[in-house]
């Protein structure tokens, strides 16, 4: 019953969270490096030491969080076939990934950049482009942060417990332990994090259509619901939502790695082929999230009700499995959110430190100097990020996440385009920079912070992901204003 404390649950749900605990505290002695130990560069990038292996969890630990878990089932419950957008957008990703992100690689590992903004001040020189690419960021992960709090209170909540009492407790755990070992704690319960979530998706995706009755029972149950539903939902898209799919996947897959938690995977990286053979190995997270989302239609045949689309999968584990395998599996989510809070924590503390604190605070700051900043700033950024689920509507946390997708899309002409070619200019950029946060802000607003905004031309209407039309705006301007200046940027 919703409210009663369901023990089993919460006893293998702590035991596991218990077990990453101590995997965090103790991560700081695996991978340690042979020299200094207290740089930014050591603490906030794993001493750039992390190969394959060690990677691919990593960037998947980060890249599939906890609300990806909640979320996207809980979009595929709600829509349908529309909510699988998230499946053609990690498709698209990783050629992205394999082709830009090794000349990134290598463009941080030669100047000992530690973050994008880092890389951008390199190539073009310029502290007001540096500062705004910094801005973006860290405003961009905030929410993003926010987010992951918002899967762990959905299982929380499932297992019975109320009050903000174990999920500041959860965080309070989180931050002292990526204070002590920094980036690779998160790596290190990378591990066991993502054979939970397999184990728990493959079980699921076998069991609960045996339960149910079969697959045809799932999709035809889901199909009905939605035909009751009405308006635009459905087992298939509609013409008119063809467009928006495509570009809210081919946007969401240019905006995840210019994210600072993802980009931070990347950095940390041993060398170019490491990532080269992530971009090749890491589209198996696809496979497991075109299972987790089928979790939404399975809600319908399992007559599923509840308050609101967060919980449909943690509603569906507790009527289909025993208690002790519902623990199993909200730990699972659980850890699926420290991972990415820690990396996100991270990599904002970086940009920080980087391009904020060094830049306009303290020159002189020493190595040591800038890792104890960052220590200190990962901590403010975990306070600020529960401070916000607590006070703020969960529906304002998800709203801003939409804009940080939309935000951090306008980094990627200065982060991706001077590693192919010199024609662009720093002020030319930034005033791309400039007009695509502010268009696609007040595009943005004007929709209600919806992801897509419509355009109507010669009489016909087109809908497309709010992000990539500010994108192209962005692009425009930028191009706009370099043949304006004339000349090329000096290498």
């Amino acid at each position: 019953m919703p409210g009663e404390i369901n023990w089993t649950a919460l006893g293998v749900f702590i035991f596991f969270f218990v077990l990453v605990t101590v995997l965090g505290f103790g991560a700081s002695r695996w991978q340690s490096a042979k020299q200094q130990g207290n740089q930014l560069e050591e603490w906030g990038l794993g001493g750039r030491n992390f190969g394959a292996w060690i990677t691919w969890f990593l960037v998947g630990g980060d890249f599939y969080t906890a609300y990806t878990v909640i979320a996207v089932p809980a979009l595929v419950y709600a829509v349908g076939a529309y909510g699988f957008f998230a499946l053609p957008y990690t498709i698209l990703v990783y050629p992205i990934v394999y082709l830009i992100m090794p000349r990134l690689w290598h463009a941080a590992q030669k100047a000992g950049h530690v973050t994008a903004a880092d890389v951008v001040f390199g190539r073009y020189g310029s502290r007001p482009l540096e500062f705004a690419i910094a801005l973006t960021g860290v405003v961009a992960t905030m929410p993003y942060i926010a987010l992951q709090l918002v899967g762990m209170e959905v299982v929380i909540k499932a297992l019975g417990l109320t009050g903000e009492l174990p999920l500041a407790a959860a965080f309070v755990i989180l931050a002292l332990y990526t204070y002590a070992a920094g980036l690779r704690a998160p790596a290190l319960i990378a591990f066991v994090k993502d054979l939970m979530i397999y184990i728990v998706v493959l079980v699921a995706v076998v069991l609960v259509p045996i339960k149910l009755g079969g697959y045809g029972t799932v999709f035809s149950a889901a199909g009905e619901a939605f035909a009751a539903k009405g308006g635009a939902t459905g087992l298939t898209l509609t013409p008119a939502q063809i467009l928006p799919f495509a570009t809210l996947a081919l946007g969401s897959a240019m905006a995840a790695f210019m994210y600072p938690h993802t980009l931070t995977g990347i950095f940390a990286a041993n060398s170019a082929d490491t990532i080269r053979k992530n971009a090749v190995f890491l589209p198996a997270y696809t496979i497991l999230l075109g299972l987790i989302a089928l979790l939404g239609f399975m809600a319908y045949a399992a007559h599923i009700t509840v308050a609101g689309n967060n919980d449909v999968v943690p509603a569906l584990f507790n009527a289909l499995f025993p208690s002790w395998f519902s623990g199993f599996a909200f730990a699972a989510i659980a850890i699926g959110a420290l991972v990415p809070a820690a990396v996100m924590s991270i990599g904002a503390a970086n940009l920080f430190t980087r391009n904020f604190w060094k830049p306009y605070v303290n020159p002189a700051v020493t190595p040591q100097g800038e890792a104890s900043v960052a220590k200190a700033v990962s901590l403010v950024v975990k306070v600020g990020a529960l401070v916000f689920i607590l006070f703020l509507p969960t529906k304002f946390a998800l709203d801003l996440q939409l804009l940080g997708g939309v935000w951090i899309l306008q980094t990627f002409p200065s982060v991706v385009f001077g590693l192919f070619f010199g024609w662009f200019g720093a002020r030319a950029l930034l005033c791309g920079w400039a007009v695509g946060i502010v268009a696609g802000s007040l595009l943005a607003f004007s929709d209600g912070i919806k992801p897509v905004h419509t355009l109507v031309l010669g009489g016909d209407s087109y809908t497309a992901y709010t992000g990539l039309l500010a994108l192209a705006l962005n692009i425009v301007v930028a191009v706009l204003l370099q043949l304006v200046a004339g000349g090329k940027k000096p290498a």
